[in-house]
């Protein structure tokens, strides 16, 4: 037996409603908010993510499943999606061509790690993104879609939390004045908050090693040392967070992942999910474009890992089931059996019926175990007569309809149930 790559795990019937629920919803909110789909290739170039992601961060360092290619060509899986964004947004010119520069994707992302309850090496993303918009109230309203997102799904127990890093004119200072707090605290810091005091010394605050955490919570906090742009972008961004009703509460050790966050950074935690408990998170990336080659353009945006939404998502019951189950009765009836499933399928009603010739029992059977709404019994009296026997499953009420209304009737009593 071939047993699924560890770190990789099949979605199966009766989890996959929630997927797709989770996917409906999903879709519905970005709408509601003017934002356009876009699928970008689960291969890239590896220097889109050294550049992009970057180099100090520990995706590029340990985590990307990058190779040669049979053309030489150094590639990777993705390992997250904004830098492919905005790798097509500009070679693809979308600037020009949107009207709205509001963009989100859905798919899978690949990141060589160690598996874990809602951490997978193969996991499922949601990304929105916004190009050229570097107003604090774009900032503002991006957290709030992801709240109402939140709230969509029916999540409850969520804490959101925010921080503001600065930018290029602020951040050194700040850098400064942590490389000095630590001082000769540093050397007694694990391996990798060494090599990242030396890269980029807000990484230090990703750090997860125990006995490191009471040096770390020492340390200077980066909204302590913002220039006076970045404070009033701060405080504008809270004041309509404020004004939109959400609470929030600013974490200082709130630095996210990854290289190119610049301003306003947040997550959205669930309070039942364990040590990985970050719903989704984002933040301001207003240099990345430029990093990669394009216009010098403000961007915002945030990703939301599925697993974690799916798991923390309540129960909702939801199993499919189909609107009717046609049950043969005698050898003779089953093409008039089959045509009819196929005019109950061309109404749009999902329809099933039995390839082998079993007894009328035992299809009643199955057709209760698929607890399909309706069984329609077709046997020869019922052919010779031009009727079809319905039994309502749910009511156990069975009545004759004419073979030329079955259709119809069905598909009425489905409107009605919406």
């Amino acid at each position: 037996m071939i047993s699924a790559v560890r770190g990789t795990r099949d979605i199966l019937p009766g989890e996959i409603e929630r997927w797709q629920r989770l996917e409906r919803v999903t879709r519905d909110v970005c709408e509601r908010y003017g934002y356009l789909e876009i699928r970008t290739p689960v291969i890239e170039r590896e220097e889109l993510f050294k550049k992009g992601t970057g180099e100090s961060t520990d995706i590029v360092q340990k985590e990307m499943y990058a190779f040669t290619d049979k053309g030489g060509e150094r590639v990777t899986l993705r390992p997250e999606s904004t830098p492919s964004m905005v790798r097509a947004f500009v070679e693809h010119g979308l600037e020009q061509h949107l009207v709205t520069p509001k963009l989100f994707s859905l798919g899978p992302m690949f990141r060589y790690e160690r598996p874990q309850k809602g951490r997978y090496r193969q996991f499922h993303q949601l990304d929105i993104e916004v190009f050229g918009i570097a107003d604090a109230t774009l900032d503002a309203e991006v957290i709030e879609m992801a709240s109402m997102l939140v709230r969509e799904l029916e999540i409850e127990g969520v804490d959101l939390v925010i921080n503001s890093v600065g930018c290029p004119s602020c951040r050194p200072g700040f850098h400064h004045a942590l490389l000095e707090a630590l001082g000769d605290r540093l050397p007694q810091l694990c391996n990798d908050c060494q090599r990242r005091a030396k890269t980029n010394p807000l990484r230090i605050f990703d750090c997860k090693v125990p006995t490191d955490q009471p040096t770390i919570d020492s340390l200077p906090h980066s909204v302590d040392y913002l220039c006076e742009a970045c404070r009033e972008h701060f405080d504008a961004t809270k004041a309509l967070l404020t004004a939109f009703g959400l609470a929030c509460r600013v974490s200082h050790r709130l630095v996210r992942g990854l290289d190119y966050y610049t301003r306003t950074t947040f997550e959205i935690l669930g309070e039942n999910l364990g040590a990985q408990n970050a719903l989704l998170g984002g933040g301001r990336y207003d240099g990345l474009m430029r990093q990669v080659g394009g216009p010098d353009r403000a961007g915002i945006g945030f990703a939301a890992g599925l697993e974690r939404l799916v798991l923390a998502m309540p129960e909702s019951g939801e199993t499919w089931c189909p609107d009717a189950f046609v049950v043969a009765i005698g050898s003779e009836v089953r093409q008039p059996v089959h045509l009819l499933a196929r005019d109950l399928r061309h109404a749009g009603l999902s329809t099933l019926v039995d390839y082998e010739v079993r007894s009328p029992r035992a299809q009643m059977k199955r057709a209760a175990r698929t607890k399909a709404r309706y069984v329609l019994i077709v046997g020869s009296d019922e052919l010779e007569r031009g009727e079809v026997s319905v039994k309502n499953m749910g009511t156990g009420e069975q009545t004759t309809v004419a073979r030329d209304d079955v259709v119809s009737r069905l598909v009425g009593e489905k409107c009605l149930s919406k």
